[in-house]
């Protein structure tokens, strides 16, 4: 069985003519929790962007789940959180279990009967981030980390395979950066979700994942770590 989620070929990348990464190559397997690192500037939050879809390359190839990314259909196997997910209006009035049920509301529109499916599904997500005590707060009301493990259970209802987050504990305090943290090791661990983060914290990555991808002047330093 193929165990590789993203495979990364000779990628070069650049915005108008500065070009910000220069043939780099990769894999990330099943089960791996990856931590990208680097400067400020270093794209690592462009090359989180190209895994996505959302870039294109200047030259390489980039596939996942075995398909060339722009052939790639099933986007459910794929969670992402970005830098800004919490950046919305704090009196936006959605209750924490309206903003988890949205991400299945197309499937509620077609088929009534799924409503049972759906909370059940939400009332699972929120116990696997340990928010289920705060299903009917509004969002707003909710602290920078409670809000980051309420968008984290929104990914889990269509149960990735691969969640990919972008510098997701910017502005949150220690102890919830710390519950956050244990709550991406379980879900790599015992759920089996591949994790890819990108994070100014490399003291915790060092303890934390399996790989190590250090960005710096367009190419990349691969280092395994015992963890995992």
């Amino acid at each position: 069985m193929n165990n590789v989620i993203v495979r990364v070929d000779n990628l070069s990348f650049g915005y108008e003519k500065r070009r910000v990464l220069n043939n780099i190559s990769f894999e990330i397997n099943k089960r791996d929790y990856v931590g990208i690192v680097g400067a400020n500037g270093s794209a690592k939050s462009t090359l989180l962007k190209l895994m996505m879809g959302f870039l294109k390359p200047n030259d390489g190839n980039i596939k996942i789940f075995g398909f060339n990314i722009e052939d790639f259909k099933d986007w459910n196997k794929v969670g992402y959180i970005p830098q800004n997910a919490r950046n919305f209006n704090s009196r936006f009035p959605a209750t924490v279990k309206e903003i988890i049920g949205s991400s299945q509301y197309s499937q509620m529109s077609m088929f009534k009967v799924l409503n049972k499916k759906i909370k059940k599904d939400t009332i699972r997500a929120l116990e696997a981030v340990n928010m289920v005590n705060f299903k009917d707060s509004l969002i707003g009301n909710l602290s920078g980390g409670q809000q980051q493990r309420v968008f984290l259970a929104k990914l889990l209802v269509n149960n990735p395979e691969v969640i990919f987050m972008d510098e997701p504990l910017i502005g949150v305090d220690t102890e919830s950066q710390d519950i956050f943290f244990e709550l991406i090791d379980k879900l790599n661990k015992d759920y089996g979700i591949t994790i890819v983060l990108v994070t100014h914290d490399f003291s915790t990555l060092q303890q934390r994942a399996n790989k190590l991808f250090c960005l710096d002047n367009g190419k990349i330093t691969i280092s395994n770590l015992e963890n995992n």
